[in-house]
């Protein structure tokens, strides 16, 4: 009797082992009924904005400034547990600070600020690659972009095609993709680099964080939003990729109120965030990820970034 009992339960356990092993692996990355929040803030096209605009600029007065956002960031990780802290591109280029300490400044403000990954616009070339190189290589965050091949220029080794960063039990992959140069800043700026399509590019690297069993996927992207001909974009790349859920854009200055919502190549959501310029707002998504109800976004807004943030 007892024999057979002991054969019976066994059995069921051994059945339960196996049944579990044809689960995808990434269901396991974040338990069940374990849901875990994590927050993502955002920046693009800041354009070497280090000080908010002047009280006398009839748009945008007081707004922007990195003491602003500095202040504003330390808030919110202030009050929530995850913050990932991102920015797709144009961190360069804009303002006299450029022009004189050609992107020292900013890249210290970056660091103070902890971002935890970047991509490249085309205005960071604008100094030169050996300058990008050389302020790029102080940066505490990783430099993204998985189309550009950048093999015997001085920016070799500078960038990755990706990183994995792990907040508490949530692992997430960043990949970057940037625009087709040409024609945007003189050929001397960007040597004999190589751009590659995008859309394969990122592909290939989204599958490799897919295998990699990243609960989420970002892509920072520096295409620009959307084009009235086939030009590539946040638009395309959201509907051609496979396992990208979230691509923060640049290139286009576009202030969204909301993320866009798109179906990929696999039926599922890709969402598309952009923060407009020059550093005047700070695009925020709070998302909720567990193994039965996948990745939601509790939470999306832009927050106006102007001095009282800092006081």
């Amino acid at each position: 009797m007892q024999r057979r009992k002991f054969i019976k339960e066994t059995t069921f356990a051994g059945g339960a082992l196996l049944a579990s092993s044809l689960l995808p692996l990434n269901s396991f990355c974040v338990p069940a009924n374990d849901v875990k929040n994590i927050t993502i803030l955002h920046t693009n096209d800041v354009h070497s904005r280090l000080e908010p605009f002047s009280q006398e600029d009839n748009k945008n007065a007081g707004l922007g400034g990195v003491a602003a956002r500095a202040a504003l960031i330390n808030d919110i990780r202030a009050e929530v547990e995850h913050v990932l802290l991102l920015d797709a591109g144009d961190f360069f280029q804009g303002t006299p600070y450029f022009n004189l300490y050609k992107g020292e400044p900013e890249i210290k403000a970056m660091n103070l600020m902890g971002y935890n990954a970047a991509t490249l616009g085309e205005h960071d070339f604008e100094a030169g690659m050996d300058n990008l190189a050389n302020q790029i290589s102080k940066a505490t965050f990783p430099i993204v972009i998985c189309n550009y091949n950048f093999t015997n220029t001085p920016m070799e080794g500078k960038a990755v095609p990706y990183t994995i960063i792990k907040k508490g039990n949530i692992k997430i992959g960043i990949l970057g993709v940037g625009i087709d140069n040409k024609g945007l800043i003189p050929d001397e700026l960007f040597k004999n680099a190589k751009y590659n399509n995008p859309i394969e590019s990122a592909n290939t690297v989204a599958d490799i964080l897919k295998k990699e069993n990243c609960d989420m996927i970002i892509c920072l992207s520096h295409l620009g939003d959307r084009y009235n001909d086939d030009t590539l974009s946040d638009e395309i790349l959201a509907k051609e990729n496979y396992h990208i859920d979230l691509i923060i854009g640049g290139h286009t200055h576009k202030f969204f109120k909301e993320p866009k919502k798109y179906f990929n190549r696999n039926g599922n959501n890709t969402l598309v965030n952009q923060a407009g310029w020059a550093g005047m707002q700070l695009g925020r998504l709070d998302y909720s990820l567990s193994r039965t109800k996948n990745k939601n976004t509790t939470k999306s807004q832009t927050i106006v970034i102007r001095k009282k943030n800092a006081e």
